[in-house]
């Protein structure tokens, strides 16, 4: 069957119309619609090409040193009590869904019970089928309300309702498909059901540092569940939103354990799925982000642009609403008084209301590609075709209502 997301693709390229947009697949776009390779991944491929002493050896099965010894950073902190001790087993991964990948099978193998893995409905649309894969059986906790806001105490009944051991898959930051994120406060009390299910908890994060532009805050679940908690967890990295390195496909797969020893046989294991599923991981995007993330200048150049490109999208959901507004857009359905969910929301996507039928119209009368459950990629929104994606968002909700 065709995939709900990469399928928008295919038909989004195989539609001749000019005038046609996408808003499907999450990939950066700049304000003239166009993707764009970050200024610090020039400068990291310049010096990479001048150094004489570069190879392309295959990679030790774990991954490249320079960009091990830094990853686990980003996503813990450089504080972290667990990195100081030592107590993080991390592997390259072939971006974040090799990462959940080599997690699923590493709970296949090892983890007591078979144990069921919840995943929040909705949620990215490769999450049951990665840890299907493994053999493993998942369930849904509740997470969005009908107005767009986080079901709280939905999500703890859900959660405290499953097995002791059972598996939780969290959204570190800007939550998929519905950029609607626990608050501090409630992130404490998923926290308390996670300790007291003795859950097996995976923080899976695509967009660090892309959701507000502040590496230090888009971590804040990651670091309070380790540093502050104490828990024992799994969180799987991407490089492909943040750096823009959709197709090197570069991640790490992170477990922090209860001790050292621990973790240097979590390690051994970890190498030990990897080595008979691809063996070894790529070369030249850990380079990249190793180069980057090791420099102090590119560093700060890589921040700013994440700064960048975060606030672009910002301006993008205001500039969409204050479209809808002025056109006197109705919202999508009676659930909704208004469209201000779209700005309450962060990260990438804009979660609209929009029903199937809305979307099947949007493409098919107006070349608006999105996925089917109304997630649109603000990424492809830009100045020049907001107002056309108001419209035609009014247009198609209109028209349902005749």
């Amino acid at each position: 069957p065709v995939d709900p997301i990469l399928g928008v693709a295919v038909a989004y390229n195989a539609d001749p119309d000019p005038s046609k947009i996408n808003l499907g697949i999450g990939a950066y776009r700049d304000a003239s619609g166009k993707p764009i390779v970050l200024k610090c991944i020039k400068e990291a491929e310049r010096a990479i090409a001048s150094n004489p002493e570069m190879n392309k050896e295959y990679l030790p099965v774990q991954g490249l040193e320079p960009f091990l010894k830094v990853t686990s950073q980003v996503i813990f902190g450089k504080g972290s009590k667990a990195l100081a001790e030592g107590r993080v087993a991390v592997v390259q991964s072939l971006s974040g869904t090799g990462a959940l990948r080599i997690a699923a099978e590493f709970i296949s193998m090892y983890a007591p019970g078979n144990p069921q893995v919840y995943i929040s409905d909705p949620s990215w649309g490769n999450h049951h089928t990665i840890f299907r894969k493994a053999g493993l059986q998942t369930q849904l906790y509740r997470y969005l309300t009908p107005q767009m806001g986080l079901d709280i105490e939905g999500m703890l009944a859900d959660l405290a309702a499953a097995p002791l051991g059972s598996v939780f898959v969290l959204h570190t930051v800007a939550h998929n498909p519905t950029g609607v994120d626990p608050t501090p406060a409630q992130w404490k009390r998923v926290a308390d059901v996670c300790e007291k299910k003795r859950a097996i908890v995976i923080f899976d994060t695509a967009y660090q540092g892309y959701a507000t532009g502040d590496l230090d805050k888009d971590a804040y679940a990651v670091r309070y569940f380790s540093n502050e908690r104490n828990i024992e967890l799994m969180v799987t990295q991407s490089y492909s939103k943040n750096f823009g390195l959709y197709g090197e496909r570069i991640g790490a797969l992170n477990i922090a354990c209860a001790d050292k020893e621990t973790a240097m046989k979590v390690r051994s294991q970890l190498n030990g799925i990897v080595r008979p599923m691809y063996s070894n991981p790529q070369l030249h995007g850990a380079r990249l982000v190793a180069g980057v993330l090791n420099d102090d200048s590119l560093r700060a150049m890589w921040e700013q642009e994440l700064k960048d490109m975060s606030n672009r999208i910002v301006d993008m959901r205001g500039a969409l609403v204050q479209s809808l507004n002025r056109i006197g857009c109705p919202p999508p359905n009676a659930k909704f008084s208004n469209w201000n969910h779209i700005t309450s929301q962060i990260g990438m996507f804009a979660f609209t209301g929009l029903a199937p039928q809305h979307c099947d119209a949007l493409t098919k009368k107006h070349h608006i590609y999105c996925t089917r459950n109304g997630r649109f990629s603000m990424a492809g929104v830009n100045p020049s075709n907001v107002e056309h994606i108001a419209k035609s968002m009014k247009d198609v909700i209109q028209g349902s209502r005749l």
